[in-house]
């Protein structure tokens, strides 16, 4: 089995439940990984692969859409990247809000979602 990593991709949103969230936004932290099993060794074409430019541009691009939950993002993105990529098999992705609006909080709050094709 290959996987492909996108690792602490830092973006900016506007996803929270807290009032203003998502007028002032706030940073976030996304990594995934998205496994294949490939046909043929060695690979030669980007065809033959997950291409991370690809999955990089999705990420970003759904990350820009304000969103209540990062429930509904992870599990958004990880059904978006298995309709783009049918050799995908697996993805997990877990995506951290880097400065909760908690009260007296330091640390990073977030989700990590898991999805296989055969579970979809």
């Amino acid at each position: 089995m290959m996987q492909v990593h996108l690792k602490q991709l830092k973006l900016y949103g506007y996803h929270g439940l807290d009032k203003g969230e998502d007028v002032l936004g706030g940073e976030y932290e996304v990594s995934l990984t998205a496994s294949y099993t490939s046909t043929e060794v060695p690979l030669v074409s980007i065809g033959q692969t997950i291409d991370y430019t690809v999955l990089y541009e999705m990420v970003k691009q759904r990350m820009q859409k304000p969103t209540p939950l990062l429930e509904t993002l992870a599990t958004e993105i990880a059904s978006e990247i298995f309709a783009k990529f049918s050799n995908a098999e697996e993805v997990v992705i877990s995506i951290f809000k880097l400065h909760p609006p908690i009260k007296n909080f330091q640390g990073s709050v977030g989700v990590t979602y898991q999805l296989k094709r055969e579970e979809k």
